[in-house]
């Protein structure tokens, strides 16, 4: 450890060079193969940088390898494991399981597709199924959202590697847009972080395909038959405010809760004739909602944003 001036006349403490890790063999099977042999590895990186490539490839090495794996799908707009708008857990115990990655083994429901909104809420999901993934499973693998840089970005980042704990990140890069990331968690976490190179071979996803398979996703969530259940408004977390107009959660998305904190699924709040219900397929074992924050269309799967405050309170 030596001690040096920054430019900015501030004094810190520096490890030496050879505290940054680098790796000899930075393709994907070599990355695979660290984050396969790895407790708890968390993935980070833009859009369309093969964070899910590699986490995919990290669990086939797992199985072969005699271990089982546990991907947390932490990618609330982009999800693999799971419904949008939920942190989601696979349980990996063949290889045939990779073939069901739209039947999760664990949900926690956040209620936004956009990463920059609920940010205490994201970090709490993730650092809740990371904790289940680590009774279940020897390896676990977080797949995190494409928000890694600004304000936002790296405050996610900073609270996800606090509370989870990973043992590696691998920072996926096409250029040098994630060494602002990598150093604030190096610096302030001590956590060992490999920076690699995305793989020219990956093509970007369109956001025309990007939407599709969001609606592809909601649509396997709430899949027909569903059901119509009157509910109360005292069953709701956030708790409604007196006097609410009930027919301003119309549409409203929602996580149906079980006793316990754990979430069943996806329900989609209904208001017609002076009755709120909420259409879901997974009614059986529900003890309340909790709101989203977004409209969404059973039928098209089209999404509206909203803030929650503003529906509630006005303001």
């Amino acid at each position: 450890m030596r001690a040096t001036l920054d430019d900015d006349s501030t004094w810190v403490t520096r490890r030496p060079d050879s505290y940054i890790p680098q790796m000899a063999d930075q393709s994907y099977e070599g990355m695979a193969r660290l984050v396969a042999g790895t407790g708890i590895s968390m993935l980070i990186g833009g859009l369309d940088t093969g964070k899910t490539t590699l986490a995919l490839e990290a669990v086939r090495l797992a199985l072969a390898s005699g271990r089982r794996p546990v991907l947390v799908d932490a990618d609330l707009g982009n999800s693999t494991v799971g419904p949008p708008a939920c942190v989601s857990l696979k349980v990996f115990r063949s290889p045939s399981d990779l073939d069901r990655l739209d039947e999760p083994d664990g949900l926690h429901f956040v209620g936004t597709i956009i990463p920059s909104r609920l940010v205490l809420q994201q970090v709490i999901a993730t650092t809740v199924m990371v904790q289940r993934a680590r009774e279940l499973g020897d390896v676990v693998i977080i797949d995190t959202t494409a928000l890694a840089s600004g304000v936002a970005g790296e405050t996610l980042k900073y609270h996800k590697t606090e509370l989870c704990r990973p043992e590696r990140i691998v920072a996926l890069q096409r250029g040098e847009e994630m060494e602002p990331v990598v150093g604030m968690l190096r610096r302030f976490l001590g956590v060992e972080v490999i920076t690699a190179s995305t793989d020219p071979a990956i093509l970007p996803m369109s956001p025309d395909a990007r939407a599709r398979k969001r609606a592809d996703g909601f649509a396997r969530a709430l899949q027909a038959p569903l059901d119509r259940w009157k509910v109360r408004p005292t069953v709701f977390a956030p708790t409604l405010p007196v006097g609410l107009h009930l027919d301003r959660l119309d549409g409203v998305l929602v996580g149906v809760q079980s006793s316990g904190g754990g979430c069943l699924g996806l329900g989609v709040l209904n208001h017609e004739d002076d009755t709120l219900r909420v259409m879901t397929n997974v009614g059986e074992g529900m003890t309340g909602l909790r709101l989203g924050s977004m409209r969404l269309d059973p039928t098209t799967f089209e999404i509206q944003m909203l803030n929650l405050r503003e529906v509630m309170f006005g303001v």
